[in-house]
């Protein structure tokens, strides 16, 4: 299995072994200097593709956001608008949890069933190129390089100051169209209706998979609110399917509005249930996965129609998605979404389960997952969160499960959204006697920020996990995943330690935030 692939296989264990050295990146690129025959550290020259991705990381320092989609809409018809174009097919998807697995197993589907298929996600965890992939693979650094500086000399030449979001969708769209894919599947950014990905005007469909509280001091403080930010990628004359867990009313008044074609749940496209798998908790959840599938296939049903469509208008010959290509396509899962591993300690295996659940449905989530799927074991869990999220809420739903907070590490990712551990800690006292490290400030930290903390805990977990015959659990903001992965040994494309340093640089108020309207 190569490296690429490991990273969008299903999420079955797998043994990992953790030496006392940090196993090495299959990067191409060298993530420090290089040691002469004399010993003495020579700092080599930076690659094509990493002065490129630096300056994309650094893009925002320059070019501050512009809320609204002016800059994308003049971007996307300086490159020809190919997503627009009638021989591209692209579905849409926006939602609170589950945008990103509906996007990778709708795209693996298609790829099975012999279609040119184009995804973009975002964030990324180990590399920038995992954003942007055809037929399973991210792009290469090459690929990147070429038409990351087409889309450069764009910008300058008509001085469109694009954000880094703005020009990752841009190089995505770029990328797609000349590489020839069939088909697209976008997921949005953040939101919906101001997201960068919204400038496609004529999408073959588009999916909204959830509703939740989050980034609420961007989208709105109710769910409603949300869902109507969320419903901005509903486009008049075209489709739209939603998920079960959503405000259904208030989608559905805005799909009249938007004059969307129809508006489906699952159940109109795939019939009753005849058994849901659910997962009991402080609450009965869905299985996510299960639910994610479902939309993933309710979806596929839909898309056929506007293919079966097109190949009249073209000349293409219609390529029939067979009910058994859908059932193995959804069986995927991302990579960090409740991903089982053993990692062997010595000569003891400690399993080890990653996951981004970062909000509060999230994590409530999680915890009912962790405790259907492993009702006796004692675990021990690392957890680092984005600032903008409810901490004291989050924190406490973990700490009411392991009940003894010595239980709990508490981490920062080295990116400007993490939240440090004195607000996780000015958020709930009750963690002062979880494990962390004290933030020590000085002249060149005055924020007191760790940026080693996640690889000194995950190392101390993992330590203190083997002695007691626990499990590990990460979870919380993908900020955190790289460095947690790379700490467990887990070899895999990675972004340089050059490119690293600068990765999230301006980015706290800008690539993340689409909305104009004002909350505090």
């Amino acid at each position: 299995r190569s490296s690429t692939q490991h990273l969008f296989q299903s999420s079955s264990s797998f043994p990992l072994h953790l030496s006392s050295s940090t196993m090495r990146s299959s990067s191409s690129s060298t993530n420090s200097p290089e040691e002469s025959a004399n010993g003495v550290k020579e700092q080599r020259e930076w690659s094509n593709y990493e002065k490129l991705v630096r300056k994309l990381y650094m893009t925002n320092l320059f070019n501050p956001v512009k809320l609204g989609l002016e800059n994308m809409d003049k971007l996307h018809k300086a490159i020809g608008s190919p997503m627009d174009q009638p021989d591209i097919s692209v579905i849409h998807i926006a939602g609170s949890n589950g945008k990103g697995s509906v996007a990778l197993k709708t795209a693996n589907t298609l790829r099975l069933a012999d279609y040119k298929v184009g995804l973009f996600v975002s964030p990324h965890i180990s590399s920038f190129r995992e954003r942007i992939q055809i037929n399973g693979e991210p792009l290469s650094e090459a690929q990147v390089e070429k038409y990351l500086k087409e889309i450069y000399d764009i910008c300058e030449e008509q001085e469109i100051p694009a954000t880094f979001f703005e020009v990752t969708t841009a190089l995505a769209f770029r990328a797609f169209a000349q590489e020839g894919v069939e088909v697209v599947v976008l997921e949005t950014g953040l939101g919906g209706r101001l997201d960068a990905t919204n400038v496609i005007k004529h999408p073959a469909l588009s999916i909204i998979t959830s509703i939740g509280l989050e980034h609420t001091r961007i989208l709105g403080d109710t769910v409603e609110l949300i869902a109507l930010e969320k419903g901005g990628i509903i486009k008049e004359g075209r489709p739209v399917l939603v998920g079960n867990n959503v405000p259904f009313e208030t989608l559905k008044q805005c799909a009249e509005e938007k004059k969307a074609s129809q508006i489906y749940q699952c159940e109109d496209l795939l019939g009753p249930e005849e058994e849901q798998i659910m997962i009991e908790g402080k609450e009965t959840f869905e299985d996510y996965d299960a639910e994610n599938s479902k939309i993933s296939k309710a979806g596929l049903i839909l898309l056929q129609f506007h293919l079966a469509e097109q190949t009249f208008d073209t000349d293409k010959t219609l390529k029939i998605i067979l009910p058994d290509t859908i059932d193995a396509g959804v069986k995927i899962r991302p990579p960090c979404r409740f991903e089982e591993m053993d990692i062997k300690v010595d000569e003891k295996k400690v399993r080890v389960i990653l996951d981004v659940a970062h909000n509060p449905q999230a994590i409530d989530y999680l915890i009912a997952k962790l405790r259907a799927n492993y009702p006796t074991a004692n675990q021990r869990i690392v957890v680092g969160m984005s600032a903008d999220k409810d901490l004291k809420y989050c924190t406490n739903i973990l700490l009411d499960y392991v009940s003894d907070p010595s239980k709990l590490h508490l981490v920062e990712a080295s990116h400007p959204r993490a939240a440090s551990i004195s607000s996780i800690l000015e958020a709930n006292p009750k963690l002062s006697d979880s494990h962390y490290e004290v933030p020590q400030t000085d002249d060149l930290n005055k924020d007191g920020r760790d940026v080693s903390s996640v690889s000194t805990q995950v190392q101390k977990a993992l330590k203190l996990a083997t002695e007691n015959n626990e499990m590990l659990v990460v979870c919380g903001s993908v900020f955190i995943m790289a460095d947690a992965r790379e700490t467990l040994g887990i070899v895999e494309p990675r972004d340089s330690a050059v490119i690293a340093e600068v990765a999230g640089a301006g980015m706290r108020n800008s690539q993340e935030n689409f909305s104009d309207s004002k909350k505090n």
